[in-house]
């Protein structure tokens, strides 16, 4: 089986040592994205949950864009959050960028803290 590792040029800055994604045969694994500016990796975006949500699945499009998939591909995540009281909240926002009909397998968990502050962090599993 062919393995790439992927680092994107334009994709979201990387808060620690690890490649945007891993290619392996037909499958992508991507790293959790952080609701980090994607030009600023210390920065986390202003506001709750529902922000921080849409901006870590704004750059996880930017890095399925940049590994010539797409949402529509996704066939796992997990998301990581710090406060189980927002997960109503992140629910929402999360489902709104699948087609409710094809939702991929998930798993959510919760954790006592996340790189840069973080409420959440979410990773995929995908075809390509």
């Amino acid at each position: 089986m062919d393995i790439n590792h992927i680092t994107l040029l334009n994709g979201p800055q990387k808060v620690a040592p690890f490649s945007h994604a891993v290619r392996a045969g037909k499958f992508l694994f991507i790293t959790g994205q952080m609701p980090t500016l994607k030009n600023n990796k210390s920065k986390l975006i202003s506001g709750g949950i529902e922000e921080q949500t849409h901006q870590v699945m704004k750059n996880l499009i930017d890095v399925l864009k940049g590994c010539n998939s797409s949402l529509n591909k996704v066939i796992f995540s997990r998301v990581y959050l710090v406060n189980f009281k927002d997960f109503d909240k992140m629910n929402k926002v999360y489902a709104s960028y699948f087609d409710k009909n094809k939702l991929p397998a998930r798993t959510c968990i919760g954790v006592t803290e996340l790189a840069v502050g973080a409420s959440i962090e979410i990773d995929f599993i995908a075809g390509v």
